[in-house]
């Protein structure tokens, strides 16, 4: 509860009744939906946030109790009191609850329902007030209570007390005293109240005695005892009251906001390919916020794992409460090619880090009536982001195909010189045992197939190049078969010049003048 210093006889007039409308609980409705963007990217004001919030769109309950006991009629507080009530309901939207009760040796209901008609409410209080009545406070509180725990009360609640005395209850009161238990009850149904509802109390003292308003801390934890010391204070004290009661409104709604920020995702669901070493890609940043504009200052991105410079980020972003903005990103850098250096397409998937402080212009503003549990840090919904890269050389893939293909080329050639040179001369055949003439065959080309006339049988002839202390030589290598058949296929090695017998047939070489083959082959 909070008090204000020393208190001092209040002289109530016309100008008092100005200063305490244009300042208690609500402000003049408002009427625009969204704020004015504040000039040169300043912090709005609260008239502005208010406005984009549609404040006057949003119910609350006010329960009035005016003291109507004798004391009253004195010094022209109760004329003072109609009049300034009359200004104050006309600051109210036709979405608040009013509830109004007098209140002297028992409270009286004089009027409940939606404000807007501030004449007619004004026209429910009595005349003047009772002169033989008492001031029963704690009746006064029951009735306030018990109005705003019906089951469609507003989440926002307000308790307003106008007395000018002591608590002086009639006899037989549930409320003989300013404590006990009765007071008790009262404060725990308010404190139940206050556990769904944002309950708020102001006490207004008319009077240096009037130590009854205090009464209302006493039930209601947020309350304010409005004393100010001077004719001057009041307005300015009274327009805190009502500052505070719209920011109440607004800190209600901006609750939904506690915890809610900005969330950065890549997008894309295909890899970026950096193979010339840069590309273009997209971030996207969205407010979680259903009220509270947000701004991102020193938004900056790298991606490591390998290792990428990101550019292209503005400073600062602003976000309207759950807007998107899809940022345009450059890549730079490449892909590092593994062992194998052959031209391929690598993917890897790189690691996001997105710096960047989120702030709302709104929180100076609103501080510290309202405080906002912004997340300063961006909230990643993705980190890794896949690229891709043509990696290696164009050339050494063909080239190592080539390589392979002369390496096979070449052995092959190799081994048919060694296997498969060029025959040269003749090869008689002849029974091993007769007179007949032997058939000659003509040695050319690599491979001569023997199908002797007179011997018969049929055979082939293939040369095999040795390397000997004498140079290089060229021995044939006879397969032959008498009959045709593998099963009596025998074979034997000629040397120039030489004569073998395979399969009861001789073979004679005769030698013919041949270029000498290269020295140094296998043996």
């Amino acid at each position: 509860m909070k008090h204000t210093s020393p208190s001092w006889p209040l002289r109530f007039g016309p100008r008092c009744a100005a200063l305490l409308t244009a300042a208690l609980l609500v402000a003049p409705p408002v009427t625009a939906a969204h704020a004015a963007p504040a000039a040169g990217g300043e912090a709005p004001s609260r008239a502005e946030i208010y406005r984009a919030l549609a404040l006057d769109q949003e119910p609350a309950d006010h329960v009035i109790l005016v003291d109507t006991s004798g004391s009253m009629a004195e010094g022209g507080r109760y004329t003072t009191v109609r009049s300034t009530l009359r200004r104050f309901l006309d600051g109210l939207t036709s979405k608040d609850h009013v509830a109004l009760f007098t209140f002297d040796s028992r409270p009286e209901v004089r009027y409940i329902g939606a404000a807007g008609n501030s004449a007619e409410i004004v026209s429910k209080l009595p005349a003047r007030p009772n002169a033989a009545g008492d001031t029963d406070t704690g009746a006064a509180l029951n009735a306030a209570l018990t109005e705003l725990g019906r089951d469609d009360a507003a989440s926002v609640a307000s308790v307003v007390l106008l007395t000018d005395g002591l608590h002086h209850p009639p006899r037989g009161s549930r409320y003989p005293t300013s404590e006990g238990p009765s007071w008790d009850a009262l404060r725990k149904r308010a404190q139940a109240i206050a556990e769904h509802t944002d309950l708020a109390g102001y006490a207004l003292p008319l009077g240096s005695g009037a130590t009854g308003a205090r009464l209302v801390g006493n039930v209601v934890r947020n309350t304010s005892v409005l004393r100010p010391q001077s004719i001057q204070d009041l307005g300015s004290y009274l327009a805190r009251a009502g500052e505070r009661a719209r920011a109440r409104k607004a800190g209600l709604l901006l609750a939904e906001d506690a915890g809610k920020g900005v969330s950065a995702t890549w997008q894309g669901g295909t890899a970026a390919d950096v193979t010339d070493g840069r590309a273009t890609a997209k971030l996207v940043l969205r407010s979680t916020t259903r009220h509270l504009p947000l701004t991102v200052s020193g938004l900056r991105a790298t991606l490591t794992g390998p290792s990428l410079d990101v550019s292209g980020l503005p400073d600062e972003v602003t976000l309207e409460p759950g807007e998107s903005r899809t940022l345009e990103v450059r890549l730079s850098g490449r892909l590092t090619a593994s062992a194998l250096p052959y031209r391929r397409t690598e993917r890897r998937d790189a690691v996001l880090h997105l710096a960047g402080r989120v702030d709302s212009t709104w929180e100076r503003p609103l501080a510290p009536d309202v405080e906002l549990a912004v997340p300063h840090a961006i909230r990643l919904g993705q980190r890794a982001v896949p690229l891709r890269a043509s990696v290696g050389s164009v050339v050494l893939l063909p080239a190592l195909v080539t390589a392979v293909v002369l390496l096979v080329l070449g052995a092959w050639l190799w081994w048919r010189r060694i296997n498969r040179p060029l025959l040269h001369g003749e090869l008689l055949l002849a029974a091993a045992f007769g007179e007949q003439q032997p058939d000659r065959v003509g040695l050319n080309g690599r491979r001569v197939v023997l199908r002797p006339s007179s011997v018969g049988g049929r055979g082939r002839v293939q040369g095999r190049l040795r390397s000997t202390e004498q140079g290089p030589r060229i021995d044939l290598r006879i397969r032959y078969t008498p009959d045709g058949s593998t099963a009596r296929e025998s074979r034997a090695t000629c040397r120039p010049g030489g004569r073998v017998v395979v399969g009861g047939v001789s073979f004679t070489h005769v030698p013919q003048q041949a270029p000498e083959p290269a020295e140094g082959l296998p043996r």
